[in-house]
């Protein structure tokens, strides 16, 4: 390029010098600027267009690698399973409640409070049902009392009966006698009946107000845990309308994971199947259980429909508490010490085979191999067959690098591509 300059000079025509122009100094003064313009120019677009070159030329080399992402393979375990999320829920939970109204007298327990079955857990005050007691007891005495005078009426009606029958014989005015003495028998026995009535239905009221007197004292009807207390000491109770609850007594010794499980998930479980769940401030910590039972009625959320299948886990430490949030597995499937790689390896499905997998060669170069695959997840997969322990294989192919991101955008706005 420096040599292309001279000759371009001195093939252009020298202009013809003016006499009577003005000094030679100011006339030759527009031509050296002139050609200093040229020059740098020329210079200019020569190392342009070199580098323009230089640029095209790199980045065109750069477009054409590529990162790929690799792994060895290893031995592992892999577990397919169905993913969930639930509570924890006591086995079996009791709210103790009252049966009579009254005021609350006492609550013998606190919340915390581990009580045994028939335990005292609450007092209601009895004196209004012990005078109802004592007013049935009265009323049944004095009807008791009254019986005796109707029975005794009977019989003396019978014995009346008796001596007109043996009047009436021929005797018109006897007769009548008779006929009087027989309806004074069924009176008698008539108020006798209706006494006897009265008397069942005191002793059913009295009965009923010894029940509702056992009822003022409540016990534990489990043995477990109070978990909640709902009333307070000095509160009137109303059993009339619904019952009120004093107390919750719930058994903690084993939880209850009610997990819910998509209606895309739901037909994969089954009862007996493997399960267990993981906590959120035990995240490395199982809690193994199997599947107990699948509720057939579903629970629809924001348009989701949602089941829930329950299991069992024991609770002898009692770390296990109410309403905790549980990361639910339900096992599909479960290998240890196999084969695997990751599922990304997997590309395609081969004849006779579950997929390809492209193998790096200790030479650098590149196989595809046909593989059979066994347990897999979203994560990694068995080989079953295929590759061996410590191969390598190609897991992806890395995005093309800055060069060819810029060619591909430079080419979308058609302006050439950067000069390095």
């Amino acid at each position: 390029m420096a040599e292309a300059y001279p000759k371009i000079v001195e093939n252009r025509p020298e202009p013809p010098m003016q006499a009577e122009a003005a000094p030679q100094g100011v006339r030759r003064a527009p031509k050296r600027r002139r050609r200093s313009r040229l020059i740098v120019g020329l210079v200019a677009l020569a190392l342009i267009g070199t580098a323009g070159a230089y640029g095209v030329t790199h980045y065109r080399a750069a477009g054409e690698t590529e990162a790929v992402v690799t792994q060895a393979v290893t031995r592992g375990d892999i577990e397919n399973s169905v993913t969930a999320t639930g509570l924890l829920t006591p086995i079996r939970d009791v709210d103790v409640g009252a049966q009579v109204s009254g005021q609350l007298k006492s609550v013998k327990v606190e919340i915390g409070d581990q009580v045994k079955e028939g335990d005292l857990v609450a007092e209601i005050d009895s004196a209004s049902i012990e005078t109802q007691i004592e007013i049935a007891e009265a009323e049944i005495a004095n009807l008791e009392a009254q019986m005796v005078d109707k029975r005794a009426q009977v019989v003396l009606a019978n014995s009346t009966l008796a001596r007109q029958q043996t009047l009436v014989a021929g005797n018109t005015a006897a007769r009548s006698a008779l006929d009087e003495a027989v309806a004074a028998l069924a009176t008698a026995e008539a108020n006798v009946a209706a006494l006897d009535a009265q008397i069942r239905k005191q002793q059913a009221s009295l009965k009923d107000a010894r029940i509702s007197l056992g009822h003022t004292k409540i016990f534990a009807p489990l043995t477990g845990t109070v978990v909640d207390i709902a009333a307070k000491e000095g509160q009137t109770l109303n059993a009339n309308q619904s019952t009120p609850t004093i107390a919750t007594v719930a058994d903690l010794s084993t939880m209850t994971v009610e997990a819910e499980v998509s209606e895309a998930d739901i037909g994969k479980l089954s009862p007996g199947m493997d399960a267990y769940f993981t906590l959120l401030g035990q995240p490395g910590k199982r809690f193994p259980g199997k599947l107990r039972q699948i509720k057939p009625t579903p629970q629809t959320e924001n348009n989701v429909i949602l089941y829930y299948a329950l299991f069992d886990v024991p609770n002898p430490e009692g770390q296990l508490m109410m309403n905790m949030t549980a990361q639910v597995f339900f096992v599909r499937d479960h290998v240890e010490n196999v084969l695997t790689v990751p599922i990304a390896a997997l590309k395609g499905r081969a004849e006779g085979h579950d997929a390809k997998v492209t193998v790096v060669k200790p030479d650098g170069g590149r196989e595809t191999r046909d593989v059979t695959v066994g347990v897999r997840n979203r994560v990694a997969a068995e080989i079953k067959s295929g590759l061996q322990d410590g191969e390598i294989v190609v897991v992806g192919s890395g995005a093309k690098d800055a060069a060819s991101g810029a060619n591909r955008g430079n080419n979308r706005r058609n302006m050439p591509p950067p000069p390095f």
